[in-house]
């Protein structure tokens, strides 16, 4: 290769380098010099433009939500029911995710292979799950395959088999992963700990996908029965996100689901949780169990709390993100565990609040005490101005990326329909998170954070951790199983 007047390019470079370092370097950098001591001031970020929620409302009552976003041919859909694990019969715990798998066994003229098939033949991504507050069945497509995915989709909510044959096939499947389960200490605290604290008479103590006494227990009859009375346009609520217009949404879905009809549903699920008691310590024992598993916690909040943005800011410095107050003392500065983290699971109902770690076993009477000690210091102390803020920017800079792409934004806008929540509530997000002061998370954190009254559940082996936790003198020490209940 040659220049413009016949030199080679390499000789060319030479001639170009050799001007660019004979030439002032306070010419290049305008005659400014740069302070390499400080960061870059940062302009304020853009506001936050989502695009508007519009609503629309079928014959038959279902209600629909559509968010027109037409950068990409892809569309999400999300059928949101009040059809949760909180509704599950106290004595078959487990029903409700149990129904929304069995969704996708069998619906209408397919099996679940050949409704597997069409997904896939479609490029769609076709799920059912179940949480504690809502059943949920999802689809994303291509805009251009969306029709006959829809009519798949149809065939899912509406016209499911429950085959006898795919009822004891999943319920063998269920049956020997809860039997998995004892031989997976971060699962068994994971039951244990919301068991311990709600007990088995709140729908959020029990196990959301039940115990081997009720998968056993799991029939065509009873998920049948099921699902009459929670699958039913009048406790649904159908979410599309991606290239579609709310005209285009009313057609389609009126075709396919405007026959499917009302009736009576079973009222959202109260409950009153326990009455906190002194602080304990429950030890879950998994002899030769490579590290303790430590949830640390008590009843929170629900999700329509008025605290929720300053709890959002308090949870980011005490242990949201992996730069908060837990993981750097118990990780960073300790070294005893990979990660160690807090989170207020709001609900309908008021979720619990859980601080958590998997710990090194020799350490695990010290990393109690470090949880304590931060557990308590962020009640006690007010929050820097520093921290504060950077807690505020973690929150507000991480916002836009959860609508970067049309799943993301139908998890986030799907949160609405679940917590009736207002449409144009994440118009205001920013602000209100801005809006938290180192006084308020004070205050939450006084309220919602109770020492006195944490349930301590410690998964590990028993012999290495027990003599350690007593020392500590933080509470007495129970005994209990997976389940949460007292052993003897």
């Amino acid at each position: 290769m040659k220049a413009s007047d016949g030199t080679t390019s390499s000789a060319w470079l030479t001639v170009v380098g050799a001007w660019l370092l004979s030439v002032s370097p306070t010419v290049l950098l305008s005659g400014q010099a740069v302070d390499r001591t400080k960061p870059p001031e940062l302009p304020p970020p853009p506001a936050l433009k989502l695009p508007a929620v519009q609503t629309a409302t079928l014959p038959n009552g279902l209600q629909l939500a559509v968010v027109e976003t037409h950068k990409v041919p892809v569309v999400d859909v999300q059928v949101v029911l009040d059809a949760g694990a909180a509704h599950d019969p106290a004595d078959l715990p487990g029903l409700a995710t149990f129904t929304t798998t069995m969704l996708q066994q069998g619906a209408g003229r397919r099996g679940a292979l050949e409704i597997a098939d069409e997904a896939a033949f479609l490029g769609a991504q076709l799920n059912t799950s179940a949480s504690y507050d809502a059943a949920t069945v999802s689809l994303h497509v291509p805009r251009r395959r969306l029709e006959p995915a829809l009519d798949l989709l149809t065939d899912v909510v509406l016209r499911p088999t429950f085959a006898d044959s795919e009822v004891a096939r999943q319920r063998e499947l269920r049956r020997a992963q809860i039997v998995q389960l004892a031989d997976n200490p971060v699962a068994m605290a994971g039951i244990a700990f919301p068991a311990i604290v709600y007990g088995r008479a709140h729908p959020y103590g029990r196990p959301l996908n039940g115990t081997e006494a009720s998968t056993a227990a799991l029939s065509r009859d009873r998920v049948a029965e099921f699902y009459r009375a929670a699958y039913r346009p009048n406790a649904a609520r159908l979410l599309v996100v991606g290239d579609v217009t709310l005209v285009e949404v009313r057609r389609l879905l009126a075709a396919r689901l405007g026959a499917w009809e009302q009736g009576p549903v079973p009222a959202v699920p109260e409950a009153t949780p326990p009455v906190p008691a002194a602080r304990t310590v429950y030890l879950v024992d998994k002899p030769g169990a490579a590290q303790s598993v430590i949830r640390i916690g008590h009843v929170g909040v629900a999700r329509t709390t008025p605290d929720y943005f300053a709890l959002q800011v308090l949870n980011t410095i005490l242990g949201g993100a992996f730069t908060s107050r837990l993981n750097q003392n118990l990780r960073e500065t300790h070294g005893y565990t990979y990660g160690a983290f807090s989170q207020f699971s709001a609900g309908r109902m008021a979720g619990p609040f859980v601080a958590s770690a998997s710990v090194v076993t020799a350490k695990t009477d010290s990393s109690l005490l470090e949880f304590l000690k931060e557990l308590r210091r962020i009640r006690d102390e007010p929050v820097p101005d520093a921290e504060l803020a950077k807690a505020k920017a973690y929150i507000t800079l991480g916002l836009p990326g959860d609508f970067e792409t049309t799943a993301g934004a139908a998890s986030k806008f799907r949160e609405l329909l679940v917590y009736d929540l207002p449409l144009d509530y994440f118009d205001h997000y920013v602000a209100r998170i801005n809006a938290v002061t180192a006084a308020d998370v004070q205050r939450v954190a006084r309220q919602y954070i109770d020492p006195d009254h944490f349930d301590i559940v410690v998964v590990g082996d028993k012999s290495q951790i027990e003599a350690g936790i007593k020392a500590l003198n933080e509470g007495p020490i129970v005994y209990r199983d997976l389940w949460g209940q007292e052993v003897k």
